[in-house]
């Protein structure tokens, strides 16, 4: 792969504000989709060219964001997503929501692992990537795909049917105060 990776068009942000948190939510899986999609080229790319600085910079890309939104995302959901759904007590929605929440588990063990991995590239420890690194990596991704769909088809509209606007408000506000943003 002789292009360099392009960050700008994989880290760019969908415009929402804590004002919808929904909206918040959505764009944040945007971009966990945009940070997949840079790992995977990132992958692509040490194959060919090694950790060089491109590949380096990538790394410490993903790594910010698993690092640092990706847990406030989760925090985001524990909080106001799904304890409207847990209460409301449908079978099946609740075991949806039990299923995600154990994700969010797993999606932090195999950070752990899949950073370690991404740490050797930006120290330039590692060229290449083997068997089981590239495999850690790929569970790590391959995780999201059927959260994120969960979420976004039956989580997020039936939690959106049960809070109210000061629900939303409220939610939106701890969210923003919980990042600093005032």
């Amino acid at each position: 792969m002789s292009q360099p990776i392009r960050l700008q068009s994989l880290v760019a942000s969908p415009g929402a504000g804590f004002d919808a948190p929904f909206e918040m939510l959505e764009a944040c899986h945007e971009r966990v989709h945009r940070m997949l999609a840079l790992l995977q080229r990132l992958r692509a790319h040490l194959r060919g060219h090694g950790a060089d600085t491109q590949a380096q910079q990538a790394a410490r890309d993903v790594m910010r964001y698993f690092d640092l939104a990706a847990p406030q995302h989760h925090r985001d959901e524990e909080l106001h997503v799904f304890p409207p759904l847990l209460a409301q007590g449908d079978r099946q929605v609740v075991a949806v929501v039990r299923r995600l929440q154990a994700d969010h588990r797993v999606m932090e063990q195999r950070w752990t692992a899949a950073r370690g991995v991404l740490q050797s590239v930006v120290d330039g420890r590692t060229d290449a990537l083997a068997a089981s690194e590239e495999a850690m990596l790929e569970s790590f991704a391959g995780v999201y795909e059927d959260h994120i769909r969960a979420e976004e088809e039956m989580v997020y509209p039936g939690a959106r049917a049960l809070l109210g606007e000061e629900d939303l408000k409220a939610a939106g506000a701890e969210m923003a105060r919980r990042r600093g943003v005032v």
